[in-house]
């Protein structure tokens, strides 16, 4: 069987149930196929006041971190706000060289194109096997000054280069100079044994939720880019107007205190659920006990909870930017421009207003991580063979 070497930055944690969840389900599935090992490389930040990361909670884990379904080994590596910009591959290389090297993979693949698929690039070199970098979203789209130029250096020196959508295909080869023939769009699939339609009168009565409350949901990180402002400012907007309206927040993230305020702010403590990060099954209960998922992103990749919001048969409003024109249509969604509330009241409102056929929304997902695997595995044997 190929050997296959997968190094991330992002994988579900305890204290981030939600990030990586993507990465974990294709390593997953991937290692049904291939002998794989996953490197799980972790950036640690000085223990300093305002020293942090501001896209994602700070924190690792040992060890003796396991999870399930995958061979993993993690480890750390010192970094400095904008300081160690510019050498953060260079340093994680070194660490994971010689972790690399023991396992003796015929491949290296790995997700986050920076600093990350830089550093795994340079393992690939030292030992004389192929490199495969998968890009996710913000790596492409997302990318300034040091940044942009190492993004550009990785994916010129990658045998390569993965993307989760057309989209983002494009990009890769327009904006960072990829060459087409090393470009290969793999959308990612979702869990159908946990991501399908559920009774929503079922879920609703075990979670405590009112049968007559019309609820939006939204799942995943909360950080500024994902629109966060304009969906209370939207939210706020729309529960003046209707009393029986409410909004879940499923997940965490760096402004969960300030969300926490602006909630407060608004009066709307009593209308706004946040349970935390939950892992997915019971992600699923939520977004079936929900009548629309939302997702007002400014920048995405594939964005897999809007896949899996539409395998629970929910139909969603999300910003029209990266891969998510190519997921919604008007039988399933409505799609926005990014950074604008107005018009994502006005479409959430549609949205709660229109009668969706569930059950077809449902049926036309059928992508599974298996499938996502098995064509990752077909590059990553084509690059060994040279």
């Amino acid at each position: 069987m190929t050997r296959i070497a997968l190094v991330t930055p992002m994988l579900p944690v305890p204290h981030d149930q939600t990030r990586g969840r993507y990465i974990h389900e294709t390593a997953r599935s991937l290692s049904k196929l291939a002998t794989v090992k996953v490197f799980f490389q972790q950036s640690q930040y000085p223990k300093l006041p305002f020293v942090a990361p501001r896209s994602f909670l700070d924190g690792q884990v040992g060890a003796d971190y396991r999870i399930d379904g995958i061979d993993v080994e993690t480890f750390t590596y010192p970094v400095f706000p904008v300081i160690s910009r510019a050498i953060n591959g260079h340093v994680s290389s070194h660490l994971l060289t010689p972790r690399v090297a023991a396992f003796k993979p015929d491949v290296i693949l790995a997700y986050w194109v920076y600093p990350d698929g830089y550093a795994a690039l340079r393992t690939a070199r030292k030992l004389g096997v192929p490199c495969v970098v998968g890009a996710l979203g913000s790596d492409i789209h997302v990318r300034a000054g040091i940044n942009n130029f190492m993004t550009r250096r990785t994916i010129a020196g990658a045998d390569a280069l993965l993307t989760v959508s057309e989209a983002m295909r494009q990009t890769a080869i327009t904006d960072f100079g990829a060459a087409p023939d090393r470009v290969h769009t793999i959308v990612n699939g979702f869990n159908t044994s946990v991501f399908h339609p559920r009774s929503q009168q079922a879920i609703r009565q075990r979670l405590n939720i009112p049968l007559d409350e019309q609820m939006i949901i939204y799942v995943g990180r909360f950080v500024e880019a994902k629109g966060m402002h304009e969906l209370i400012q939207a939210f706020k907007a729309m529960a003046l107007k209707n009393s029986k309206l409410s909004l879940a927040l499923i997940g965490d993230g760096v402004m969960k205190t300030e969300l926490l305020n602006l909630i407060a702010q608004a009066g709307l403590q009593e209308r706004v659920r946040i349970p935390g990060g939950q892992p997915p099954d019971q992600v699923a209960e939520w977004i079936c006990a929900s009548d629309v998922l939302t997702l007002p992103s400014w920048s995405e990749g594939y964005p897999n909870v809007v896949v899996e919001g539409l395998a629970c048969g929910k139909p969603v409003v999300a910003t029209d930017v990266g891969g998510t024109r190519e997921i919604l249509n008007e039988r399933n969604g409505i799609l926005i421009p990014p950074r604008q509330a107005q018009a994502l009241q006005s479409a959430l409102e549609k949205a709660l207003a229109t009668q969706w056929d569930h059950a077809a929304i449902a049926q036309a997902m059928q992508r599974t991580w298996d499938d996502v695997a098995r064509e990752t595995l077909q590059v990553c044997t084509k690059v060994t063979r040279g």
